[in-house]
């Protein structure tokens, strides 16, 4: 069994005593690759130097987490920019909208979120959306750039079926990880009737680690317990769904 996490931020300093056995329990655990999203300049160099070490397991993005569009976003933009002309990129992310915790940078969060929406356009590359407390902000923000062309995930999504089947019509995935495990989440009846098509993996590690470890810090290879009850929402065995949701991350990311 194969699987991609699609979402991981591992190279945050306090995962470093332990990455390298992070990585291989992951790899005996069948995660194949895992793709590092973006915070904001304090990591940056953090998360490339992670993929240049482990160039074949781990893969960088570029952008600017909403939580640190703050009054300094446009610098903190330029930076993000820079590195994506420079360097090779396989998402524009985690950009997006947080409105759970400081809500006075609410319109600067949208100018930041819009020009990454360009940014993925112009260099055709997918989307990686953070929607927390914002899911039809984010949905509508995506509708007015989809024109055919952009594409992405709503990364950790925890929405309801309704936002699930908008998403899913604009061709965008859902990042499913740990809630999916938590009970009484509602994740499950969510994507109940959502064509696995449009499903891939993620961890968000450290956060948000599944049962059995909920509460603790997550890793890659607990994607294992997310796709045991990922299988069983949709009534499949776990071989068939890692390969469909390792297939959907391949298109996305256009790996080989």
């Amino acid at each position: 069994m194969i699987l991609v996490d699609t979402h991981a931020h591992i190279y945050i300093p306090e995962m470093k005593p332990d990455l390298e056995q992070l990585l291989k329990r992951a790899e005996n655990e069948g995660v194949a690759k895992v793709f590092l999203p973006a915070i904001d300049s304090e990591t940056h160099e953090d998360l490339i130097g992670l993929s240049r070490q482990y160039p074949q397991t781990c893969f960088p993005m570029m952008g600017l987490h909403p939580c640190s569009v703050k009054a300094n976003y446009r610098d903190e933009l330029k930076i993000a920019r820079d590195y994506l002309d420079a360097g090779r990129f396989w998402a524009v992310g985690e950009t997006g909208l947080d409105f759970y915790w400081d809500r006075n940078f609410d319109a600067e969060q949208y100018l930041a979120f819009h020009e990454q929406i360009e940014w993925a356009l112009e260099k055709d590359l997918p989307l990686v959306i953070h929607s927390r407390n914002s899911t039809d902000e984010c949905i509508e923000s995506v509708r007015k750039y989809q024109h055919g062309k952009l594409r992405g995930i709503f990364h950790c999504f925890s929405g309801n079926a309704e936002q699930a089947q908008k998403i899913t019509e604009l061709g965008f995935y859902l990042g499913i990880g740990g809630v999916l495990t938590f009970k009484n989440s509602g994740l499950d009846a969510a994507i109940k009737n959502i064509d696995p098509a449009f499903l891939v993996l993620e961890t968000d590690s450290p956060y948000l680690a599944p049962v059995p470890y909920r509460g603790k810090t997550n890793e890659p290879s607990y994607l294992k317990y997310v796709i045991q009850k990922l299988a069983d929402v949709k009534e499949m065995g776990q071989e068939e769904m890692a390969g469909i949701t390792t297939a959907n991350a391949k298109n996305l990311f256009r790996f080989d």
